[in-house]
């Protein structure tokens, strides 16, 4: 998804994060062919499902669960309004692409997680809709831009905003921005005729390449007693174009540099190690060199990388199959990273559906769907403060 447009940003939902362990999470009980999408009614909103981890990997942190404290985390890439057109999306119903219909779904949606903490990708109409609403159900909000003041179980200690295009102030010409790197990364379906990045200058000059007005937000939190373990939330969307690799790995790198830098700043401050998750919309997908940057597995760079991170999904049964599903492209984009040596532990995985499951069946977004993209999320327990 182009992120050229102002309000295309990222936020972070703070709700509760009260989760005890004695109340146990709800248990869950390429290219591929399309249909039509049947008219439907919002109200056949898929219902999310987090489906616990097997049994034997948290029956041995049976010290942790009896002092526990847990907390449910979603990022989820919702789709802004202004990229949602029919003829971006000719597969779609124009009955589930209208504001009015989109926005109480992608709202019942987000209420239906019952998350603790959530990062959005995508969000416009924040100041119209979003905000209030939330707030009307218990959550306080982190944009980019702006920050919400409630806070309700969790105590927010620290936040920064990441603009990439800060990178353009720090370009040197070792950066090798702009090289000829392999293509070997794929995004989601053309939704505004790709942004013409010519406009902004010569896309040969780095520093123009550089700026893509792509943005992050990285916050830290205090987690309620008894635990009191701070936790380092980041929040992100990468670069679109598949073209421009060298941007997009640039913008990795950067994230990671500053979420290192941050998690260093938190430590120093309150004399502790926090745990860090990095979510949000990568725009790559698993193996490619944007993917092998985050997770630290890019065996072509000597660079020691600056936080070491494990893929949540990955490190517990695999990536999904996709978690964009369009007839343009259908992939995984969407991760939860974590920090090495983290204090927290899945419980449970949030449940994608497969191939063949007649709710996306006609591509993204329908009925079921307020999205192109789908959610991903977990529950997660702190082992060890």
């Amino acid at each position: 998804m182009p992120s050229d447009c102002a309000h295309n940003l990222p936020l972070l939902l703070i709700r509760r994060c009260s989760r005890s362990a004695a109340s146990p999470s709800p248990a869950g009980d390429r290219r591929l062919s399309f249909l039509p999408v049947c008219k439907r009614r919002m109200s056949t909103l898929a219902q999310p499902r987090f489906a616990p981890l097997p049994t034997e990997q948290i029956e041995s942190q049976t010290d942790a669960v009896d002092a526990g404290y847990q907390f449910r985390l979603v990022s989820y890439n919702i789709l802004a309004q202004v990229y949602v057109k029919s003829t971006f999306f000719p597969h779609s119903s124009s009955a589930c692409l209208k504001w009015k219909s989109r926005s109480k779904a992608i709202l019942t949606e987000l209420k239906s997680f019952d998350a603790d903490l959530m990062c959005i990708q995508e969000l416009d109409e924040y100041d119209t809709f979003y905000k209030k609403n939330m707030e009307n159900s218990g959550y306080s909000s982190i944009y980019i831009q702006r920050s919400g003041d409630k806070r309700d179980g969790c105590e927010l200690v620290q936040k920064e905003g990441i603009h990439y295009n800060d990178l353009v102030e720090k370009y040197v010409p070792s950066d090798h921005v702009n090289s000829a790197l392999e293509n070997n990364s794929s995004t989601e379906e053309d939704k505004n005729a790709k942004t013409d990045n010519s406009k902004r200058g010569d896309p040969n000059d780095p520093r123009v390449r550089l700026k893509r007005d792509c943005v992050g937000l990285i916050a830290a939190f205090k987690l309620s007693d008894p635990c009191d373990h701070i936790l380092i939330v980041a929040n992100t969307h990468i670069y679109w174009d598949p073209e421009w690799i060298d941007v997009k790995l640039a913008q990795a790198k950067y994230l990671l540099s500053r979420v290192s830098q941050f998690e260093q700043l938190i430590s120093n401050k309150y004399n502790c190690k926090p745990s860090v998750i990095i979510a949000g919309d990568f725009n790559s997908t698993p193996g490619d060199k944007v993917y092998n940057c985050l997770v630290s597995a890019n065996l072509e760079s000597t660079d020691e990388a600056p936080i070491k991170l494990c893929s949540l999904y990955a490190a517990n049964g695999g990536e999904p199959e996709y978690t964009n599903y369009t007839p343009g492209f259908t992939g995984t984009l969407d991760y939860i990273f974590l920090s090495d040596g983290s204090s927290i532990k899945p419980t449970s995985l949030l449940c994608l559906p497969r191939g063949d499951s007649e709710d996306v069946k006609g591509g993204l977004p329908n009925f079921q769907h307020p999205s192109d993209h789908l959610p991903i999320g977990a529950d997660f327990l702190v082992v060890n403060s």
